[in-house]
């Protein structure tokens, strides 16, 4: 930091993020020139259509629900993401912008990843939709040559008001009459180029993404603002936790979790990273689980013999379903409560999160088995990666799981090809501060640079091991406590420490101190913040306006307890005391100096 070489990758970076910032403006401008189309209200159809309905809301799924029904009513084309757990709702609020959509007379495309979940996409839109005479038609692997001609005319057409599809939708040969509505499930498994087809599309027709784990740079686009995004992090409320181990693949694991889960009436995914290899682990479940029916899936079977097999699972007549990452997206059995993930290591956070989801939909408790050969062989990305889905096994963690997965990658090219870039060069909060500037010059608004300040407290303030055991989960601590911009977050923050892990000890206690010292700094626009026994030192940066009648106002009003130490500096008497007292008045004086600064106000 700070050296040679660090300047020439931020130069570099810098120059890639204006191009970045260019682009992003343009699409923004064709968005505003263009416009979109303001969906109506559809009235008593669409009460009707939400009554249907067979769960109640939760509080993040109403609030998503209206703020897509908001965007569908703006002339601007929405591009918002919905990211919520696997089961958690997300496809109800795609239901109602499609309905809403489609009962206006426009037409909608909802694209899905694997013809598994299109089928089921395509049986659930069918069910809710015919009986108000709108027309859902399907493309996909499963569906014949006479059906695909009639639904591919039908979207031509416009008879067709809802057409479900794997990629096979991006297809030149796909036209439709008045497409209003684009829906994206699972969003992150599709790659740039698949999506190229609908950047087009994006300054013209709403487009409503769905994933519980979206990838870093979708994450971080939403994250900047370029996307909204809507959280459905609350559960349903009968559902229970997946409890996830990390293990080597044994015959005992093996054996004791398909055998109880078989106990009680339940079926097992086992799912491999390659297909190459698929039949030798089929064959060791049956010699250790001799009874069990176990059946073989993956994406280079025929298409009839894979629906077949997907019919049977859903049937019952499987016990062990034996897969690749083809049941990763949307599969919805809620008898499969054991999990087995062969190779964890070999699968992205994502996909293991995805993976995960696929059992524990049912009242019953679940269970995950990371299978790995030596975690002490591991690669370092690897290993926390796994410790990652393993500590994120709380309802609701997709959005940390995302998070997290935007430090280990990197946000990539926002624009690009890649799915991981120069963020890693510099850092992730360099990298926006960068584009979120460059967006600014670009726009001709004032860039506002906002530098921590250097402390140098003579107090003891950290969170001690023996308070927070857990080393993830202290150093996640540290980090939301360093990136928090104003004291009502640290405290937020320290009731949720306290209620985690009790009563904070003094060393916690001053680092909320030393914390709060650092946002008032910031606001000071501060170099350099020090308390050395009762002398506490604010040293200025250059753009911090302190007029000389303001100084000698402050000293006469504080009785000579403030002073200016030159034309920079400024020292303030703290009375003695403890440590956490000599600390909370430290920040009381950093207070009545935002107070008194014009930058402060």
């Amino acid at each position: 930091m700070g050296g040679l070489s660090f300047a020439t990758k931020t130069a570099k970076v810098q120059a890639e993020v204006r191009q970045i910032a260019e682009e992003l403006l343009q699409i923004y401008a064709q968005r505003e020139a263009l416009g979109g189309h303001a969906h109506p209200e559809v009235g008593e159809p669409y009460r009707e259509f939400e009554a249907t309905f067979p769960f109640e809301e939760t509080p993040d799924q109403e609030e998503a629900i209206a703020a897509v029904q908001r965007d569908l009513g703006k002339r601007q084309p929405m591009d918002r993401l919905i990211c919520g757990d696997v089961g958690f709702g997300k496809t109800e609020v795609a239901l109602r912008a499609a309905f809403r959509v489609a009962a206006a007379g426009k037409q909608v495309a909802v694209l899905a990843p694997t013809t598994v979940l299109v089928q089921q996409h395509y049986l659930t839109f069918r069910e809710r939709f015919e009986p108000f005479g709108l027309k859902v038609g399907v493309l996909s692997r499963f569906t014949d040559a006479k059906d695909r001609a009639a639904a591919i005319a039908g979207a031509k057409a416009g008879t067709v008001d809802v057409l479900v599809g794997t990629h096979r939708l991006l297809s030149t040969d796909v036209r439709f009459r008045d497409l209003g509505l684009v829906v994206i499930d699972e969003e992150q498994r599709f790659g740039v180029a698949q999506k190229e087809r609908f950047k087009k599309l994006k300054t013209e027709v709403d487009v409503l993404a769905m994933s519980a784990t979206p990838i870093p740079r979708t994450l971080h686009m939403a994250l900047l603002g370029i996307r909204e995004i809507s959280l459905v992090m609350t559960p349903p409320g009968d559902r229970l936790a997946v409890r996830t181990f990390v293990s080597r693949p044994s015959d005992t694991v093996l054996r004791d979790g398909v055998a109880k889960e078989l106990a009680r009436g339940g079926q097992v995914f086992y799912v491999v990273p390659r297909i190459l290899g698929i039949e030798e682990h089929a064959t060791r479940l049956r010699k250790l689980v001799p009874g069990a029916r176990i059946r073989v899936a993956h994406g280079q079977m025929p298409a009839e013999m894979l629906e077949k097999t997907m019919l049977a699972l859903v049937e019952h007549e499987i016990d062990v379903l034996v897969s690749t990452t083809i049941i990763e997206s949307g599969l919805d059995i809620s008898r499969a409560n054991t999990m087995f993930i062969a190779d964890a290591d070999h699968f992205g956070l994502g996909q293991l999160y995805q993976l995960r989801g696929r059992v524990g939909r049912s009242r019953n408790r679940a269970f995950c088995y990371l299978l790995v050969e030596s975690m002490e062989k591991l690669q370092p990305d690897a290993r926390r990666r796994l410790e990652a889905i393993a500590r994120y096994a709380e309802l609701g963690s997709g959005f940390s799981v995302a998070s997290h997965d935007l430090e280990i990658r990197g946000a990539g090219d926002l624009l690009g090809a890649r799915q991981s870039g120069q963020i890693q060069a510099i850092g992730f909060d360099a990298y926006s501060r960068i584009l979120t500037e460059a967006v600014a010059e670009l726009r001709g608004q004032p860039i506002l640079r906002e530098s921590d300040p250097e402390i140098a407290f003579d107090v003891p303030a950290y969170l001690p091991d023996a308070y927070v055991e857990d080393t993830g989960a202290r150093l996640d601590l540290y980090r939301r406590l360093s990136v928090a911009r104003d004291r009502d977050t640290l405290a937020a923050i320290m009731d949720e420490i306290r209620d985690r892990f009790g009563e904070p000890p003094p060393e916690a206690r001053c680092l909320e101190s030393v914390m709060a010292a650092r946002t008032l700094g910031r606001r000071l626009h501060a170099t350099a913040v020090e308390l050395r026994g009762e002398r506490l030192s604010v040293r200025l940066g250059s753009d911090t306006a302190f007029p000389t009648e303001v100084a000698a106002k402050l000293a006469t009003s504080t009785k000579g307890r403030m002073r200016l130490a030159g034309p920079d500096r400024i020292v303030v008497r703290v009375e003695g005391g403890g440590e956490e007292l000599r600390l909370r008045r430290a920040v009381d004086a950093l207070v009545e100096l935002c107070a008194a600064l014009p930058a402060g106000k």
